[in-house]
C-alpha cells in the first residue's frame, strides 16, 4: 500500500491511497474509489492538457 498526502505539510488533509488495483482519493466519508483502468484514465488526461489547474 503505498500512500499521498495532498498537503504534505500535514495528516489531516485528503490523500491518495493505492492498494492493488483500488486507489482511494480524500478523507472519512468523503472519498472516491478509483480501479486502476480508471485511474490510468485521469492521469492521461492530466498528461495531456486536457485537465490542468483551476
Amino acid at each position: 500500500m503505498e500512500r499521498f498526502s495532498l498537503c504534505p505539510s500535514c495528516t489531516a488533509c485528503p490523500e491518495v491511497v493505492v492498494e492493488g488495483d483500488t486507489i482511494c482519493i480524500g478523507e472519512d466519508e468523503n472519498t472516491v474509489v478509483l480501479q486502476k483502468t480508471e485511474w490510468n484514465v485521469l492521469v492521461d488526461l492530466i498528461r495531456s492538457g486536457q485537465l490542468t489547474r483551476l
